[in-house]
Order: structure tokens, then C-alpha cells, then sequence
């Protein structure tokens, strides 16, 4: 292990039965650093990050989380980590400091600093103003906002959110990207699950893209756009194949074909945009490659259930 390294993966797999959720898995997280799982629905993403925070254990492989085992120190990793989950599992009964001091109690965290902390956590998360509500007249945006707060109780090291906005507004899901990017200035390492890839993009440091339980691809997302996408994407309608890819003849490029949209992946778009644009009929849409492409490229592009 590395002196920086603070999450260590070696072939780890669990299973439900006869389902293989994860499969062989091998990665690490480095200290201050932001690690994205992207997946289609059942990738494996959860799975992976729930047995990281000690959560479900392995069914094979080998796991460290600050250079402790999981299967042997849990107790003492939970101390140290944060987990903000998909689910929203508020306590509806209590109002919004409430939350976060009755959960401080699983940390052994006196009162009175408890309820300093949580008035602390709620001002960062901007939500100080409604600490004496009760979390059932909180908006969705207010509610996982609370959530990311509850799991700062502990002061933790490591920070495991799954899906930290997903269904929030714009406005909502930009205050979230912008209070975890204070914390990782302040020295939080974070791993997270996500469904936006501008989320990745905006908060990730490295991701891995996962399918079927197994890691596709790792990397920076930079890296990795202009490795499987390129720099400049066409998505051309109400195209006939044949004719579009003989206009392009001589040039470099990749392409795939979803419905009426072909989909054609260049580093270099200009000459490809000019021929392009020289057939009349065609309904072209120029853009710059980005994080959606590799993982549809990676994936596929049919829906999952």
C-alpha cells in the first residue's frame, strides 16, 4: 500500500446468491482525491461502495480502508468514514437538528459539541435557517442537503456518497457540487456514485466506469474523453450511412448509429464538420466531446431496467 493511498481493492467480488454484483474488482483511492463509479443501473456501483464503508461484506478479494482490513476492523472504519446514501433514511420524527445530534450519538460525540458541529454543518449546507422543521417539510434539494450534513457528523476522513443529487433542481444540485468541492480544498477524499456525467466531470479527479460488475475503463475524465471519444462529436439525423461515411472518406474518425442519429467521434473536427455541413439535407449538431460519450461508447446506449 502506498504511503497515500487510503482505499486499497485487490479482486474484490460479493455476491447475492447467484448474482454477481461485483466481480474482480481492483482500485484505490488516493488521499484528497475525488473517485467517481459510473454505471448503467446494476453495474455494481453501490455494491462496491457499500462494502467500502463496511457496510456488506466481501464474498472474496482483499480490502483496506486506512490500511485497515474490513473484514476485521469495521468498527474502527466507520468511526473514521462518512456515508451519504441513495435512499433518504431521515428520521421523520425529528426535526432537523435533531437528525444530526441523535446520529452523533453512534460516534460517541459529547452533546454539547454535538450541537455545535450540527449548527455548523447546517450553515454550510445552507440549510441553518430551517433546523427546527421537521425534515417532512423539507424540499428534496433541503433534504439531501441534510443528508451530506449528517454524514460530516464524525469529521470523517473518507466521504461515500451514492448518488448525491440525483432528482435535484439545477440550483440545488450546483450548491452540493460546490460545498464538496470546499470540502476536498480542506483535505476531505471523497468517492462517489453518479448518474450525471457532468457531476463526474465537475467533482472527479479519477472515475471507473462499471458494467455488469466489473470495472471498464479508469482514469481522469480528461483522459478518457480524449481516449474513447476524441475531441469533436457530430450527431447527424435524418442520415442515410452510406452516404455520410463516403463524404468522409480519407478521414479519421469512429462512429456509431442509435435510431435516426449517427454519431461520428473525431480529434479533429474541422475538415469532418465542412464536408458535412456541404450536404444540404442533413440536420448536423457540432459539439465537444464529454464524459456522456465515453460511458454510452463504453456501455452501450439501449436502456437498462
Amino acid at each position: 500500500m502506498t504511503a497515500e493511498a487510503i482505499v486499497v481493492a485487490r479482486g474484490i467480488s460479493k455476491s447475492f446468491g447467484s448474482i454477481r454484483a461485483v466481480d474482480e474488482i481492483s482500485f484505490q483511492v488516493t488521499l484528497r482525491e475525488c473517485y467517481g463509479f459510473l454505471g448503467p443501473n446494476g453495474a455494481g456501483k453501490t455494491t462496491a461502495i457499500r462494502m467500502v464503508s463496511c457496510h456488506i461484506p466481501l464474498t472474496s478479494g482483499i480490502l483496506n480502508v486506512f490500511g485497515l482490513d474490513v473484514s476485521q476492523h469495521s468498527r474502527e472504519i466507520k468511526a473514521m468514514v462518512g456515508v451519504a446514501p441513495q435512499d433518504n433514511n431521515l428520521d421523520p420524527d425529528l426535526n432537523v437538528i435533531e437528525n444530526l445530534v441523535v446520529y452523533s450519538r453512534y460516534f460517541d460525540i459529547p452533546r454539547r459539541e454535538a450541537e455545535s458541529r450540527s449548527r455548523e454543518l447546517l450553515e454550510f449546507m445552507s440549510i441553518d435557517e430551517r433546523r427546527k422543521e421537521q425534515v417532512t417539510r423539507l424540499s428534496g434539494g433541503m433534504q439531501r442537503r441534510l443528508i451530506v450534513a449528517r454524514a460530516l457528523i464524525n469529521d470523517p476522513k473518507l466521504l461515500i456518497l451514492d448518488e448525491p443529487t440525483t432528482g435535484l433542481d439545477p440550483q440545488a444540485r450546483h450548491l452540493i457540487w460546490q460545498r464538496l468541492r470546499e470540502l476536498k480544498r480542506k483535505g476531505v477524499t471523497m468517492i462517489l456514485t453518479t448518474h450525471y456525467m457532468e457531476e463526474a466531470e465537475q467533482l472527479c479527479d479519477r472515475v471507473a466506469v462499471m458494467d455488469s460488475g466489473k470495472i471498464l475503463v479508469e482514469g481522469p475524465p480528461r483522459e478518457l474523453i480524449e481516449r474513447y471519444a476524441g475531441r469533436d462529436v457530430f450527431e447527424v439525423r435524418r442520415a442515410e450511412d452510406n452516404r455520410v461515411l463516403l463524404r468522409l472518406q480519407g478521414l479519421e474518425f469512429g462512429f456509431e448509429r442509435a435510431g435516426d442519429t449517427i454519431y461520428i467521434f473525431s480529434r479533429d473536427g474541422d475538415e469532418i464538420g465542412r464536408r458535412l455541413l456541404s450536404i444540404r439535407e442533413l440536420e448536423v449538431l457540432h459539439r465537444r466531446a464529454n464524459l456522456e460519450d465515453v460511458f454510452l461508447r463504453l456501455t452501450g446506449r439501449e436502456l437498462r431496467d
